[in-house]
């Protein structure tokens, strides 16, 4: 790990980048105790998870609901009020990335693979126990099966991504604060007299809830991955196969941690976006081009329609569990994700303003996730209605990583095709992985400057953790386990998000006093 001296020195300057050993020791050892309950009891801990799920989502379902639509409101008040001409840097200050490398990175490393997963499998679920009160079968049902992972996957998670984004850019950027720490964007909401201790909780909390996230990502991305390489090369799908897939991908998201943002994040990004796109042109010139394009239109006038009843549709009177299972567990995993996403953001935002960060986090954002979802969807329902494949059955079997397999094989060039999609799963998951060990470490150190990384071994150590918690999850073998970790995991984070946002608030009012809407305004202007 890091030198914890400064060079010449017995003594560390209270300036030189050194390990919280509290915070690294204390949230590592959680988080390698619960992947380890998971190795050794692996039924027991997945019953435990479960049990605590359930509870959560049933007691407190429409405080998630509440709370999801705030990030939204709270974004758009900081982009077109008076604070959005702030500028995150210097006057003089360019941005540090393209814009194209920018969105890349920003969707790489936040949706992962996670949407090759979910875009092709998701509709299938939904189809079987609709929403809103939809009879299964019907025409209704099909339409909100496509409608509906758009919902999921658009604003609300790039929402609440931006919701701490813009607090650590503001106190690395603008402040010029000396730490990629969470707890630090919260001081306001802290009285003096437990701040110090009641930071380092903070601090521990946020690891847990971050690996959480990841570790949701880690459940579903090696099934996916292994499920894909089955298919393409005709090896056993086992255990040994899932086991190497893991070690595979430690390695590359390791080397990725390694060399760090703008030699190894950044180029597994750009690699993945150029991928990404040519997967959707594939499917929609080559698949059923003017089903998908009907469906996709179709939604964009159901989303308007329903929008405000899907955010906040409880089913209190037929109380199918809809909601609790899918919509609930979805703001969950955003906010378990949302500390990370907001450090790494917030690290590659420097130079733009307020509002260029918010319109480029959500509106950008949430086009991507719109394109893959709505034309995954509508290809997999195709798929299904004209019975070309039975995918409920798949989905219902073997699972849904093999019905991702399966829906890839049926396009031109199936073995071309699950290629490229293979390589697109891999680096998906290396740059969301890579992401999260950087973000960990950054986390485990002190006085870390916003222009400066973690240290390589710190971030290394983080990869190496993060495959010890895949494995934890791939010996549970279960999605509801999955699901139920992210949850649980995702209480903690909650309550941080909304003291990072007083904080800021305090700082603008501080900083920016009787500011003028449409001027760039700096604190050295």
């Amino acid at each position: 790990m890091q030198n914890d001296h400064a060079a010449g020195s017995d003594q560390p300057s209270p300036y030189t980048p050194v390990i919280d050993k509290r915070v690294t020791i204390i949230s590592m050892g959680a988080v390698l105790f619960a992947s380890l309950l998971l190795i050794i009891f692996p039924e027991g801990s997945a019953r435990l998870a479960q049990d605590a799920m359930r509870s959560i989502t049933f007691q407190f379902g429409w405080l998630y609901l509440l709370t999801g639509v705030m990030p939204l409101l709270f974004a758009g008040w900081l982009a077109f009020g008076r604070f959005g001409s702030v500028k995150l840097g210097t006057a003089t200050e360019k941005p540090e990335y393209s814009t194209v490398s920018w969105v890349a990175m920003m969707f790489t490393a936040s949706m992962g693979a996670s949407l090759i997963a979910w875009g092709f499998a998701e509709p299938i679920f939904y189809i079987q126990t609709p929403p809103l009160g939809a009879e299964v079968g019907s025409t209704r049902s099909i339409e909100l099966a496509h409608l509906y992972p758009i919902f999921h996957w658009s604003l609300a998670p790039w929402a609440i991504y931006c919701l701490p984004s813009i607090p650590i850019a503001y106190m690395l950027y603008v402040r010029k604060g000396k730490s990629l720490r969470i707890s630090d964007t919260c001081d306001a909401a802290l009285p003096e007299s437990i701040r110090p201790r009641a930071k380092t909780v903070i601090d521990i909390l946020v690891v847990i809830s971050i690996v959480g996230g990841v570790a949701t990502s880690i459940g579903f991305g090696v099934p996916l991955v292994s499920s894909l390489v089955v298919k393409l090369f005709g090896v056993p799908d086992n255990l040994l196969t899932q086991i190497v897939v893991i070690l595979v991908w430690t390695v590359i998201f390791g080397i990725s941690a390694y060399k760090g943002l703008k030699k190894g994040i950044k180029v597994l990004a750009d690699i993945n976006i150029g991928l990404m796109f040519f997967l959707l042109a594939f499917i929609l010139i080559l698949g059923p081009t003017i089903y998908i394009l009907n469906m996709s239109v179709n939604s964009i006038g159901l989303f308007i329609d329903n929008f405000a009843r899907m955010s906040f549709w409880t089913d209190p009177i037929e109380r199918s569990g809809f909601p609790e299972a899918w919509t609930v567990f979805y703001l969950a995993w955003w906010f378990a994700y949302a500390p990370m996403m907001g450090l790494f953001f917030a690290r590659i935002s420097r130079g733009r303003t307020i509002k260029q960060v918010v319109v480029g986090i959500i509106g950008l954002g949430s086009l991507g996730c719109f394109l893959f979802m709505s034309i995954a969807g509508a290809y997999v329902l195709y798929l299904q209605s004209e019975n070309v494949i039975d995918a409920i059955a798949i989905i219902n079997g073997p699972g849904m990583s093999t019905l991702v397999a399966e829906v890839i094989a049926q396009l031109p060039a199936p073995t071309f095709i699950l290629t490229v999609v293979t390589v697109l799963s891999v680096i998906f998951y290396a740059t969301t992985f890579d992401s999260a060990a950087y973000v960990l470490a950054g986390i485990c150190t002190k006085n870390l400057p916003g222009d400066q990384e973690p240290g390589k071994i710190n971030r290394v150590v983080w990869a190496g953790v993060l495959g010890i918690v895949a494995t934890g999850l791939m010996v549970a073998d279960s999605l509801e386990t999955v699901k139920s970790m992210t949850v649980v995991t995702s209480l903690s984070a909650v309550p941080v998000l909304f003291m990072m946002c007083y904080t800021l608030h305090v700082w603008l009012k501080s900083d920016f006093p009787g500011l003028a809407k449409n001027k760039v305004h700096t604190l050295d202007s």
